[in-house]
This record gives C-alpha cells, structure tokens and sequence, in this order.
C-alpha cells in the first residue's frame, strides 16, 4: 500500500511536490486553502491576511529557461521574462500535463499539523482541517507531510516614531495591486527590495514617489550584454567553477564596476554601504528612468513622521505625504505546525537543505521552497521535493544528525561572512552549488566527465552553457529522454519569441565562437588569480 503524503499549499512548490509524489509511487494529497492553484502567481483584486499575490502588472524576474520544471520546458512563444498571468498559465498547463489537480483539495486549510501518538514508531502525523466552504472541521492521519507554504507569509511590519498620528493612507506592499486609486498623490515607499522598486515604477507614472533606503541599493537589469537573459548568460557552470579563483574583494570591485556602467549609483543616490555580492539583487529595468525623470527622487531612512509629512535621517522634510506604502519585507514560519518541531525566529530556518528538522527522530517532514536563492526559486523547490519523496520513499538516507548540524552551521557561517546582516538574508543559496548539493543526495547530478564520454556535445553545452533545470533530468533518479534536446535547444526558445520581424543576414551565432570567448575568459581569471595571490 502506497505511503500517503500530505502536501500543504497549491502554489509552484505543492504542485511539482505532488507530482513527484507521484512519481515515486506515493499518494499525494493537496490541501489548497483557496479554490485556486498557482500561489501568490495567482492574481487577485482580493487581499488576505498572509495569502501573498502578485501585482498585477509584475513580470517575474528569471527567464523562462531557467525558472521552468526539469521535465516541462516552458512554451517557446512565452515571452523570456512572463507576465504573471503567463507563470500562472504554465502552472496550470503543468498540473493539468500531469494529472495533478486530481489531487488537489480546495478550500481546505490546514490547521494544526502534529506527531501522531504512534510517531515515534510510525514517524506519521496527525493534521487537522477546516473547510472554508461548509465551515466542517476533521483530522487526517498521514505518513509524511510537505509544507508547500513558502515564505511571502506574514507581513513585517516595523513601526516609526510619528507613524500613528499620520493621516494619511498606510498600507503594506502585501495589500498593493495596481496604482488607480493613487493617481495624482504624493508617495512614499519604505524599502527598496523588488517590491519597493516595481512600486515606485508603477506609481511614478500616475503619481510624486519618494523611495526611501536605509542602507541604498545595488540594481541588476534583466537583460545583458546584445539583450542577453543575465540569468542565461552568468549561471553557468564554468563561471561559477573559475569565479572562485578570484578573492571575493577583487569579485565585488569587478561587479561594482559593471553595474556603475550602467547607472552610476552614486549620483543617482543609491550608493551603498555595502559591495553588490553582500546583498541579494534587486532586479529592475526601469527605476533609473523614473529616476532622471524627477517622478522618483531616493531619500534616507525615516527619522519621524508628522500628521502630513515625513523627517528623513538626513534632516530633509517632505510635506503634504498621502500615501505611505511599506515595502518592508515578510516575516515566514509555520504557526500550523508544532512548536516544538518547527518554530522559526528571525527568518532563520535551521534545517538540513532548509528541508529536514535535524533533531526529528522520523525524517517525515519537509518544508519547501524555503530559499532566497541567486536565480530561479521554482527548480531549487522541484529538487527538493524530488528529495524529500525519495527520502520518504526509503530510497535516500539522510546523513547523521551531527552531520546535518555541520551543514547546517556551515551555511550560517558562509551567510554571515557573505551578506550584510539582515533578517532579508537568511536564507540565501546560490542556485548550482546548492542545486547540486541536493542533486547529489537525489542521485541525479550530471558528471561531465562521464558525459563527455559518451557524447562530448553535450558535455559542452552542460559546462559552458547556462544551467537548465534539464541538466537534473540527465542521468539517475527521474531521467527524461526529453533532457539532452531541451539543453541543445535551449537558445532557439531563447530566440523565438524575440523573432517577430525578419531581420535581413540574420544569423544565429554558434557555439564554438562563444567557446572561444569564454577560454579567453577563464584564462584572464586564471591569470588575475595569479596576480592577487
């Protein structure tokens, strides 16, 4: 009899959780609190209290190739970076691909997830319910459990000096979906993460924004060098094997350097107090332009608010304020579940692979999609589902309990050393080595060696190209037969949707031209790794 799982939340996390349930003979079952897959991609006017929504003008900020499941490559006519209604439609194409609303339960929130009388024997848990359409509440027993609730949960919140007797609207950037209401106002947005930054894009064109930024920024376009994706064009292999020749400061004044091409940060009052590789990146095409544009002008931290106005650190006032909008982040953790199993302070997650309590004497339950990694969040979630099912499965034995404190520790550690400290930067990875760390406990890390024996094409386009889900897909656990062609034909749907007007010579480039540029790369890495030394 198949061991019967349950999968906590609908969102990208719960629904490639169910599917890889499936795929190792398990019995998935899907409590989705609303009456709809897709998480916080799934828009609505409608806000609730810890349900995150997009905005409904947010394009997401990895490409396609890189942000789609290992098995399901995203439509080639979708745009590189989709629309929130696009990511919506791929999720639903994808549970639909593989039958997995079948297991979906709607309207039905979990309300307490806690250690059967027999766990100790068993390792199976107890969940109580509620129906959000009858009212009726129940319990169900399960063999396993994956919480699929990610971390856009409960909205943070901090509090300033004057902020009370302000007369003006205060909202959380959680409570925001398209600038309306806000036309002709003067705004102010609090933090100058992703969200703060596409906010004061969007409100710029309709209304006065002042953003402010208690510690400044460092911003990434989308796109590279001649239109690049710059998740297609960095996250590959070989750089992230050679950038570690290179000591960390020479990597920040290299990066400081190129983003400084592009927007002088200074000047623009965005400076930081901190090198571009301490933080993790905001993403934004447009903010420079608003910018010079005077619809958006940076200032400090807030020292106090008035009834109508706002006194910044740096003693400049601004007046007759209507809108105070904090973009100031969430605050995550898992109230469903036992204290005393999972209870999360400060944003900090102490779980091997941000997954597996170490000290639970069953490895019974995992939590999903709890990262902040540097690229796409959606196959980082896959793998670590495909590892909590194989686990569950009997398949994959975890290290020891010592051994995942070790890992555990290590990663605090590397964090701690690498980002400036914030409750922002808690739960950062970097998306090949950790990808990989858990390929390896799945059994389905590539080996380039290996492939280049047997076919040495593929093995280029493994290491030097960007790194695809499809890359996990390869060998071992959940090979696809589909992987080694979607990795080869990754820049044609790079390309296609880009090739609306016949331009006259087209032509497409090769790989081996690229190749070579990149040798040259490497070996001016090499040679500055020398030269610092």
């Amino acid at each position: 009899m198949a061991k019967r799982i349950a999968v906590i939340g609908g969102g990208c996390s719960g629904l490639t959780a169910t599917k890889c349930c499936l795929d190792e003979g398990l019995e998935p079952v899907c409590f989705e609190r609303t009456d709809e897959i897709g998480g916080l991609w799934k828009y609505t006017m409608h806000v609730k209290d810890g349900q995150a929504c997009v905005m409904r003008s947010t394009v997401i900020n990895t490409s396609k190739e890189m942000m789609c499941f290992s098995d399901y490559p995203i439509p080639k006519h979708y745009p590189n970076f989709m629309h929130n209604s696009h990511v919506w439609q791929y999720f639903k194409d994808y549970a639909k691909h593989f039958g997995l609303t079948d297991y979906v339960q709607y309207n039905k929130e979990v309300v307490m997830v806690k250690r059967a009388e027999d766990f100790s024997k068993t390792g199976r848990w107890n969940i109580e319910l509620i129906d959000h359409k009858n009212g009726e509440t129940w319990s169900e027993s399960f063999d396993a459990v994956l919480v699929c609730t990610g971390h856009h949960a409960e909205k943070n919140e901090p509090s300033f000096p004057g902020l009370s007797d302000f007369k003006g609207k205060v909202l959380h950037s959680h409570d925001y979906r398209e600038p309306w209401e806000f036309v002709g106002k003067r705004i102010l947005i609090i933090g100058i993460g992703n969200s703060g930054g596409d906010m004061a894009v969007e409100l710029s064109r309709v209304g006065q924004v002042f953003l402010s930024t208690r510690r400044g920024t460092w911003i990434l376009s989308r796109i590279s060098n001649g239109g690049m994706p710059v998740d297609i064009a960095y996250i590959r292999r070989f750089i992230f094997k050679f950038v570690h020749f290179l000591p960390r400061s020479v990597l920040n004044n290299l990066a400081a350097s190129t983003l400084n091409k592009r927007i002088d940060h200074a000047m623009f009052g965005l400076k930081a107090d901190f090198p571009p590789l301490a933080q993790h990146p905001m993403v934004n095409d447009d903010l420079a332009n608003r910018i010079v544009c005077g619809s958006v002008k940076i200032k400090t931290d807030v020292k106090q608010f008035t009834s109508n106005g706002v006194e910044f650190v740096d003693g400049t006032f601004e007046d007759n304020i209507d809108v105070v909008i904090l973009a100031t982040g969430y605050i995550f953790g898992f109230p469903f579940i036992e204290k005393d199993v999972v209870d999360v302070k400060e944003n900090r997650l102490p779980f091997f692979k941000y997954m597996f309590p170490p000290d639970l004497e069953h490895k019974t339950l995992a939590t999903i999609g709890c990262i902040q990694p540097l690229g796409a969040i959606m196959p980082i979630a896959e793998l670590q589902c495909r590892l909590a099912t194989r686990v569950f499965k009997g398949d994959v034995t975890l290290p020891s309990r010592a051994q995942m404190w070790e890992d555990i520790r290590a990663k605090e550690a590397h964090m701690a050393k690498q980002y400036v400290k914030s409750q922002r930067h808690t739960i950062q990875v970097e998306y090949i080595p950790f990808m990989d760390e858990l390929a390896e406990l799945v059994g389905c890390k590539p080996d380039i060696v290996e492939i280049f024996k047997k076919d040495p094409k593929l093995a280029m386009h493994v290491f030097f190209g960007p790194c695809t889900p499809y890359q996990f897909r390869l060998t071992g656990s959940g090979r696809w037969e589909g992987a080694r062609d979607a990795i080869m034909t990754t820049m044609d749907r790079v390309r296609f949707p880009l090739a609306t007007r016949c331009n006259p010579q087209e032509s497409k480039g090769a790989l081996v031209p690229h190749l070579l540029k990149l040798l040259i790369i490497i070996a001016a890495v090499i040679l500055l790794r020398f030269l610092f030394a």
